[in-house]
């Protein structure tokens, strides 16, 4: 009896009528932005995001039906009050480390364990959809949010990330944060499941990225910003590198969105804006050459959406086109 042309339900993500026991995908929306280095907020994304959600119209140019994935949002799993403590904490840290100070031991201690906590809870969890039969999706909060969920899914399969992101997030630490969110590749690539890791639209890192990349015993593609648009000047078609693109990818691909990969006219309020950027189109037609390959996303995160209705709107584009695809590489949905 649903119509999907009618008005969405408010308090459900795209407004759709499903609920937890039925969903085919479950959404964990992760409030979490502790260790945060530049623009706050993205800890409120999730919320917004949802509020945002059910004002989309609901069909898609190249998927059929896609509302008929049965999809539906978990509880918080992150409670404000102690991001917020921590992130206090993360601040007086940073604050010491930018006058020259060393910062407090016990207090830096403080910030990881909650993180590590946080990441374990993420990860007990996922491993219980997972034993249901369902597919899991995070809605972040700051790029460290994904760890628990990406833990979770190296337990279970291999595979390799495709990361849509300005900038590389292989730092061994940042800001004495082993959990940073510029050190969410680092952390991933740590787990035995995660065979590789393709990097798009990188256009801020430093040396100590540059030389993971490198020195990587498993393999790490990077195919950055200005490479891109220069090829395209040069009159490589965006096709011919997006095929070069997914040839690196495995069979299974957990795709991790950071949302400053987007030309930031797109997400303006994110955390670490970077001038250049793929276009929302671009993006969509990544990651729908990625399923049309016959690899099948496994799971997937949107992160560092700002605090703003305009990115939240995007971001939740993005979050339904990437869902879609989801069922369709799990049989689920079909292409038209």
């Amino acid at each position: 009896m649903y119509n999907p042309s009618a008005v969405g339900k408010k308090g459900s993500i795209f407004g759709l009528p499903y609920n937890l026991e039925e969903s085919d995908l479950v959404f964990f929306p992760v409030h979490l932005d502790v260790t945060v280095s530049y623009g706050q907020g993205t800890s409120k994304a999730p919320d917004i995001i949802l509020e945002e959600s059910s004002q989309l119209d609901l069909s898609l140019l190249s998927i059929k039906n896609p509302w008929e994935l049965k999809m539906a949002m978990y509880d918080r799993v992150v409670v404000a009050s102690q991001n917020e403590i921590q992130r206090g904490r993360a601040i007086n840290i940073i604050k010491a480390l930018e006058a020259g100070k060393e910062p407090e031991a016990d207090q830096l201690a403080f910030v990881n364990e909650y993180c590590e906590t946080t990441h374990l809870k993420i990860e007990e969890t996922a491993a219980s959809f997972f034993d249901l039969g369902k597919l899991v999706g995070v809605i972040g909060g700051d790029h460290s949010s994904p760890l628990g969920l990406i833990r979770a899914l190296a337990k279970k399969k291999d595979f390799g990330i495709l990361q849509i992101d300005a900038h590389m997030d292989l730092r061994a630490s940042y800001e004495g944060f082993t959990y940073s969110h510029a050190s969410i590749m680092y952390n991933a690539l740590k787990e035995s499941g995660v065979k590789s890791l393709t990097q798009v639209g990188i256009r801020d890192y430093c040396e100590e990225e540059e030389a993971m990349v490198s020195d990587s015993a498993k393999p790490i593609h990077v195919f950055f910003d200005e490479h891109i648009y220069n090829q395209y000047l040069d009159g490589v078609s965006l096709k011919e590198q997006v095929r070069k693109i997914v040839d690196t990818l495995p069979q299974n691909v957990y795709v991790s969105f950071d949302m400053d990969g987007l030309d930031p006219s797109l997400c303006p309020k994110t955390g670490t804006p970077v001038p250049g950027g793929l276009q929302f189109n671009q993006a969509v037609y990544l990651l729908e050459e990625v399923v049309q390959s016959g690899r099948k996303i496994i799971g997937f995160d949107v992160c560092e959406t700002g605090d703003d209705s305009w990115d939240a709107n995007v971001a939740a584009r993005i979050i339904y086109r990437l869902a879609a695809l989801t069922g369709v590489s799990n049989d689920l949905l079909y292409f038209r």
